[in-house]
């Protein structure tokens, strides 16, 4: 099966992405740490994202400011006038996901969409600020990736939910299981639970219908160099400098 590349996927080689910006130092999806991951190398950045009650598209994981922050408190219950007063680790504020994408013109995004007050403020903004190929859309949830890329058109690049790599898993294996049209790749996790999601069989099924294979979230140097020697197109990791040794020892560094 061949498909047009997607502008988002044109790097050279195995992608490395700083999940959370690099969340190994605390500073996960702040402004901060994208500048760390940026000046490591790095040009691809996975975040999530949250709308706040007035509609504000927040850089941030969770659903409450409670674990991260010295504030309390769920996103989608608040304005963003409080938001904007807690801080990561004491020090850092929640960045806006528009302020991410002014502040870095070169960096490419994967976005977790986490709850579905976001979904339409996202659009918009890739909408208003034309970052079609800096952008990649995924979530858990089919239903709500599947619903970006209806409300969005085919400029949009997304990745399956969990129901779709069930699907491509079990295609996989040669049963038959319906898959959305349009993904351009398939981010999954080597393991779900006990069940090994990635091998070999799962690589080759995914580029046999043009989709790459993004594994998450990736910080031992053996299971990354194992995972590219599978053939994986990209690997995320709070990590940075260990999957840069791995991606510099193989001459795959970019």
């Amino acid at each position: 099966m061949t498909r047009t590349r997607h502008p988002y996927l044109d790097h050279p080689g195995p992608i490395p992405f700083a999940h959370r910006g690099g969340s190994a130092d605390g500073l996960e999806n702040t402004a901060a740490a994208f500048r760390q991951a940026e000046q490591a190398g790095y040009r691809y950045f996975e975040t999530d994202v949250h709308a706040t009650a007035d509609g504000r598209l927040v850089a941030f994981h969770d659903a409450t400011l409670d674990r991260t922050t010295d504030t309390r408190g769920t996103i989608a219950a608040l304005p963003w006038s409080e938001i904007r007063r807690a801080r990561v680790a004491g020090t850092e504020p929640l960045p806006l996901f528009e302020d991410l994408l002014e502040e870095f013109p070169d960096a490419r995004w994967n976005i977790d969409i986490k709850a579905g007050p976001a979904l339409a403020p996202l659009i918009g903004l890739i909408r208003g600020t034309g970052a079609w190929d800096r952008v990649c859309v995924g979530s858990f949830s089919e239903r709500r990736v599947a619903a970006a890329a209806r409300l969005a058109g085919p400029r949009l690049a997304t990745s399956y939910g969990m129901s779709g790599i069930a699907a491509l898993r079990l295609r996989s294996y040669g049963a038959p299981a319906a898959l959305r049209t349009g993904a351009v790749c398939a981010q999954v996790p080597e393991f779900h639970g006990r069940i090994r999601v990635v091998d070999r069989r799962f690589v080759r099924t995914a580029h046999a219908r043009g989709l790459q294979v993004h594994v998450w979230t990736v910080n031992d140097p053996g299971r990354m160099a194992a995972l590219l020697d599978l053939g994986v197109d990209g690997i995320m990791t709070d990590h940075l400098t260990s999957l840069r040794t791995v991606l510099t020892a193989r001459g795959a560094w970019n």
